[in-house]
């Protein structure tokens, strides 16, 4: 029963979450990243290796007479509106699901707030771990900008999202005076690490004129994401909160006083 309700609490609020954040992404991001992508067919390439005498002849008829598969990609308008709803129902599905677990946690430890307020302080960290704390190091980039290689961006990425996460728990979940050290080491240790950027300019392949509008684009688009993630996890918290508080902490609640886990005190919506 309780797990009927985490899953219909958790699409309920992806639903609207997915639909604000959409909202919110065409009115803040995509503007910009349309805009991106004109200066980006724009961008000088650096030739490819020319291939070997040898293969000229075998490798380079073959495209031509059987044809190169066209990847698919959604059209501008409402098509790629709406598959950017799915994706970000799905997302905010996952996310549903987490932030709910660590609630559940949370209730099993006897805290006593009420589901909004204990859904927004779990949004907020959730904010600090998944936007904030990586985008320090790693800004939003918008299209045609060079980076460092993919996987040590990933890498870092994650190792600035599993630190921020041990330093919310840090502070969370210990006793001591000492949680405030630890939350402070695990907060430094990726930017001790360094994140990886690439040594040139990631606009050196775009004329002058298209580097120093990109340049204004790249900026507004990093508050753009900045509002994105900060309109996602906000409704998160409100939504999530009346969710959890309707449909699942009332099941939760009963299960753990009904084992001895919880205590009265925390029966409380």
């Amino acid at each position: 029963m309780v797990f009927q309700r985490l899953i219909w609490a958790a699409l309920a609020t992806s639903v609207v979450v997915g639909s604000v954040q959409t909202g919110v992404q065409r009115w803040q991001a995509a503007p910009l990243i349309l805009a991106a992508e004109v200066y980006e067919a724009q961008k000088a390439e650096a030739p490819e290796p020319l291939a070997p005498a040898a293969h000229l002849h075998s490798d380079a008829a073959a495209p031509n007479e059987h044809g190169a598969a066209k990847e698919w990609v959604p059209e501008n308008g409402f098509e790629r509106t709406g598959w950017t709803w799915v994706a970000n129902c799905l997302h905010a599905f996952s996310m549903a699901l987490l932030v709910f677990a660590v609630m559940g946690v949370c209730l099993w430890r006897g805290a006593a707030l009420r589901s909004v307020p204990l859904a927004l302080w779990t949004s907020a960290a959730g904010w600090l771990v998944f936007h904030f704390w990586p985008s320090l190091g790693l800004h939003a980039e918008i299209p045609g900008m060079d980076a460092a290689r993919l996987g040590s961006r990933q890498g870092w990425w994650l190792l600035a999202a599993v630190s921020a996460a041990l330093a919310c728990t840090s502070i969370a979940g210990l006793r001591s005076h000492l949680r405030w050290v630890a939350a402070a080491a695990w907060l430094a240790l990726p930017y001790v690490v360094g994140a990886p950027h690439i040594s040139a300019d990631p606009l050196a392949g775009f004329d002058p004129e298209a580097q120093t509008a990109l340049r204004q684009l790249g900026t507004q688009f990093i508050w753009a994401t900045t509002w994105v993630a900060l309109s996602f996890w906000a409704s998160m918290g409100l939504v999530g909160g009346l969710a959890f508080q309707r449909w699942v902490r009332p099941s939760l609640l009963a299960v753990l006083t009904g084992s001895g886990v919880a205590d009265e005190g925390a029966v409380k919506l």
